[in-house]
């Protein structure tokens, strides 16, 4: 009797493998797609994943007798569900990447594939109170006076305290530690007590709701800032729960979570998962597997919240939609809320996206029919929009050595005097971006990098921003010799900070900056701190522009607005707008009425003109006419093709051999290569090809079509594709 041919399956495994592998079935096993198995490759074995066969690239044809066997499968972990298979294969098929590379970030909790660690927490021992009492500690044992069992890092967030207090309070037996239950996501409640909305929510709400009610569509909803998009959307989320479906809701930035979970208990009776990179690795472990086998029903999570594997989601909102941290530039370069559209698609579900400054692409899809728009045009109970107006720095400079205009030190000692809270922004982080020597002109450069070093004053150190690299500030110029001959050339953040204490010695203050709070919990007590007024001026980056809700703040101060403008980025005028009219909106959200000054050298900008003006739909018109001439994106497409080497010649060669072999089409134009603005990075040199395409233009089949022709890299030269690109550094 002849032998029965092996049954065999693709297997993709979580690597940068062109496609899944077969691999034979034992007799007696029955897979299907989606599940775990543990499958030989070489001498390694790799937990992988059933795909379906026929949607991707074959893999190698082997002689079947080669084939091996699939080792085990792993029963206990949910099997991903097809919609994450299909979207996967989409997402690799866009942006040209491996589908093993977009398996990794769906696999990207390590602890989930393994059984539960104990799970340990602290309680207070009644009676053993600890020999130094702090504010923080006093804080920690009144909220675990009740007696429950927490998890470090929940009780260090509910006190607004760092989780080293709570070690400490263990070492000194005012809390003891001992096992929890296992974790499991709180219980909604759906009966919890919503907002009382006005009548343009309400109007907003119930359009928001027609168009959530079934099957897929993408509703851009547009509404100034404190005009209350979040209670209009957790209308749609609540219609979603109350059908048992699953909800996400992506945000650019972990430090707008903490608000906005407290909202989201407040509405829902619960905690929502959470899902970013400051969870522990267990944490991250329980919440996949909760999504996984559909106990956790409302995720708020970050962009790579968007492949977590949901079996049952029925709604996706992206707040602050335009925001740029939703691109992922390394390894699988996507866009979030373009993915989130996706997959949406493949699930037949709504998505919504908001924002109180639409992204372009947003408000063309929206215009074009291909999206719903909703608008709220006015604050949250009757709150005025804030008003803008310009200092021009040429008729109003600052004192020789100073940066802030004499027009904004006033407003700031104006808004002090009637008890409010002032913020001056500026996007830089660090004392100064270049440190000379006045003897001999030397810069700071980075070694492995061109760009200068930033000087770090608090932290005494010249640091590069762009891959880390730091140095002790030094006392002498290490070229000449000569002694205090180091100067700071313009200002950052710390700078400023240093300015305001000699201008306002007796106020508190607080700067706000990533790489001066980068503890989460550290970041979370300051928004708590401003939030609660217990801070008069705040000196912040980029970090309190995103959705922050303090109701004490009067005056924003923009210290550079021209900042952005100098970037040959086709978004920067649009980036800059976003970015000053949502720190702007900050103020005057309640009672208090808001101010907005902007420092500028090009008081007649458009991007200036229209934050003054309040004219945003003109700027818009103007930006959307401007690259449509240039078919630029949304009215165009493109990609950049980066090429990197350890040598400039390596680099270089290969971008020129790569550009002699692309294809010619009609509507595609390959420019470059030239040398990145950011020519090298981490000791590497960069090249730069952009392939610009009409709209309708099949951008990657193209891309496919030249990259089977071009020379493939050798050595050390490295390609790096981008489809939408968002950085021209």
């Amino acid at each position: 009797m002849a032998k029965s041919k092996p049954v065999t399956v693709p297997v993709l495994l979580p690597l940068a493998l062109p496609a899944p592998y077969d691999y034979v079935v034992p007799e007696g096993m029955k897979v299907a797609p989606g599940q775990f198995v543990v499958v030989p490759l070489g001498t390694v074995e790799y937990l992988g994943v059933v795909w379906p066969r026929g949607q991707h690239a074959e893999a190698p044809k082997l002689d079947p007798k080669k084939l091996r066997e699939i080792i085990e499968i792993v029963d206990d972990v949910p099997p991903l569900p097809r919609v994450s298979l299909d979207f996967a294969d989409w997402v690799a098929n866009y942006t040209l990447t491996s589908p093993g590379m977009v398996l990794r970030m769906m696999m990207s909790a390590g602890r989930a594939f393994s059984p539960p660690a104990p799970h340990y927490g602290v309680r207070l021992l009644e009676g053993n109170m600890p020999q130094r009492m702090t504010p923080a500690r006093a804080r920690v044992l009144e909220v675990a006076g009740n007696g429950m069992s927490w998890a470090k890092s929940a009780l260090a967030e509910a006190a607004g305290v760092s989780v080293g207090v709570i070690d400490g309070l263990v070492d000194g037996g005012a809390l003891i530690t001992e096992e929890l239950p296992a974790w499991a996501p709180p219980q909604l409640d759906l009966s919890a007590a919503r907002a009382r909305l006005t009548p343009e929510q309400t109007d907003a709400a119930s359009e928001l709701l027609a168009n959530v009610s079934g099957g897929f569509a993408v509703t851009l909803l547009d509404g100034v800032t404190g005009s209350g998009k979040t209670e209009v959307y957790f209308e749609a989320i609540a219609a979603t729960l109350t059908k048992g479906k699953q909800a996400l809701v992506l945000m650019p930035e972990i430090a707008l979570t903490s608000h906005f979970i407290a909202r989201c208990q407040e509405r829902f009776g619960a905690k929502p998962a959470e899902w970013h990179s400051g969870l522990t690795s267990p944490m991250r472990g329980r919440v996949w597997r909760a999504i996984a086998e559909n106990q956790a029903k409302l995720v708020v999570g970050a962009r790579s919240a968007l492949f977590l594997p949901f079996p049952d989601l029925g709604l996706i909102v992206v707040d602050e939609e335009h925001d740029p941290g939703y691109k992922q530039e390394e390894r699988v370069a996507y866009q979030a809320r373009d993915m989130a559209v996706v997959r949406g698609s493949l699930g037949a579900f709504p998505v919504v996206l908001s924002s109180a400054t639409p992204s372009i692409e947003s408000l063309v899809n929206a215009a074009q029919g291909r999206y719903r728009h909703v608008k709220l045009a006015q604050r949250y109970k009757a709150a005025r929009l804030p008003d803008i107006a310009a200092i021009d720095m040429r008729t109003s400079p600052p004192e020789r050595g100073k940066w802030l205009s004499p027009v904004l030190v006033e407003a700031v000692a104006e808004t002090l005097r009637r008890g409010e809270q002032a913020l001056l922004f500026l996007n830089r982080r660090g004392y100064a971006p270049v440190t000379v020597c006045r003897n001999c002109g030397f810069k700071f450069e980075c070694p492995n990098c061109s760009a200068w070093l930033v000087e770090h004053r608090f932290r005494r150190r010249l640091e590069c921003h762009h891959c880390g690299t730091f140095v002790p500030i030094p006392e002498v110029c290490p070229n000449c010799g000569a002694e205090h001959s180091l100067v700071p050339c313009g200002p950052g953040i710390e700078r400023i900070g240093e300015e305001v204490a000699a201008l306002f010695p007796d106020t508190r203050r607080v700067l706000l900056s990533s790489d001066l709070t980068p503890a989460l919990s550290d970041l979370r007590e300051t928004l708590r701190e401003i939030e609660d007024r217990e801070v008069d001026i705040v000196i912040g980056t980029q970090l309190v522009a995103k959705g922050h809700h303090f109701p004490g703040l009067a005056l924003v101060g923009v210290v550079d607005a021209d900042l952005g403008l100098a970037h040959a980025d086709p978004r920067a005028a649009e980036r800059t707008f976003q970015l000053l009219n949502q720190v702007t909106g900050r103020a005057g959200r309640e009672a208090i009425p808001g101010r907005g000054l902007i420092q500028t050298y090009m008081p007649e900008h458009p991007v200036i003109q229209a934050l003054a003006s309040g004219d945003r739909d003109a700027f818009l018109a103007r930006e959307i006419e401007a690259r449509k001439a240039a078919t630029m994106p949304p009215l165009g497409r493109l990609a950049a093709l980066l090429v990197s080497a350890g040598s400039r010649d390596a680099a270089e060669s290969y971008a020129r051999s790569l550009a002699r072999t692309a294809p010619f089409a009609a509507k595609i134009e390959v420019l470059g290569p030239a040398e990145a603005p950011l020519a090298v990075i981490r000791g590497r040199f960069r090249f730069r090809l952009l392939v610009k395409a009409a709209r309708e233009a099949d951008l990657q089949a193209y891309l496919r079509l030249w990259l089977s022709e071009a020379p493939k890299p050798k050595g050390d030269v490295r390609l790096t594709i981008d489809v939408d690109p968002y950085s021209f550094l």
